[in-house]
């Protein structure tokens, strides 16, 4: 099992912390070009579905490997709203990587009650940085 759920200002105050903490944005590539991604130092975009069928991606631990990130590194997973980066969080540990968290609300966070991201949790409602192409 993994370390633990944790909230996006957790998540950012560990990476401005901790030189060795590393945050894995596991969306999509459509989603870091047209929703924007957490603006961070050690930022690792690595999908862990591939779009648009949605299968998981069969090199992502191998992907993770490759970009030099220790297994004993302080990683949080980062998705929409938490369900994939939970999913690839799992695979880490699995796989020997020691101390991952999921960032449970997300890059978006849950859908309001308009069914609209982005303004009722998340990274980007929580005001912390971010960047659009």
């Amino acid at each position: 099992m993994y370390k633990g759920d944790v909230i996006p200002q957790i998540a950012f105050e560990a990476l401005c912390s901790n030189p060795d903490a590393v945050l894995i944005d596991v969306r999509t590539s459509a989603e870091w070009a047209f929703v924007g991604v957490p603006a961070v130092e050690r930022l690792l975009t690595v999908s862990w579905q591939a779009f648009p069928a949605m299968q998981v991606n069969g090199n992502f631990i191998q992907m993770v490997r490759e970009a030099g990130i220790s297994e004993s590194a302080d990683i949080y997973c980062l998705c929409r709203s938490g369900a994939r980066s939970a999913a690839a969080v799992t695979a880490l540990t699995q796989a020997g990587f020691e101390n991952c968290y999921n960032v449970a609300e997300g890059f978006e966070g849950d859908l309001d009650g308009e069914r609209h991201r982005g303004q009722k949790n998340g990274w980007k409602a929580r005001g912390l940085p971010w960047i659009q192409s």
